[in-house]
């Protein structure tokens, strides 16, 4: 599988896909800001997209809902703000920074879950 992952600071990204290798994504794809995001999303490839919100420069949700326009895909936003998210993106899949590795799994299974009704 496939995980498109959206983060701004290369340390959170690299641990992301170390929290997602268990979980059986096996390929991974990058991008640090929004434009890049959207430019570089192939959404025939991708099965999962993790977002943090706030990106330099940009805005992950903006990303998010411009790459989902073509294909629905399972997200999850990985953020410091979630209480903004919730308000912002009301049924969000949504994992507060620092990530925990048990947390983020659950969110992606409630993600893949959600998606695939």
């Amino acid at each position: 599988m496939h995980a498109f992952i959206i983060e701004d600071d290369y340390l959170i990204g690299q641990s992301l896909q170390d929290m997602l290798e268990p979980l059986g994504f096996t390929r991974f794809s990058f991008a640090r800001s929004e434009d890049a995001a959207v430019f570089g999303a192939d959404v025939n490839d991708i099965d999962l997209i993790t977002a943090d919100v706030r990106l330099l420069p940009g805005d992950g949700v903006t990303a998010v809902e411009a790459i989902c326009t073509r294909r629905r895909i399972p997200v999850v936003f990985v953020t410091g703000y979630a209480e903004e998210l919730r308000d912002r993106v009301p049924n969000s899949t949504v994992v507060q920074k620092p990530v925990k590795s048990d947390e983020l799994a659950a969110a992606v299974r409630e993600a893949l879950s959600t998606t695939t009704r």
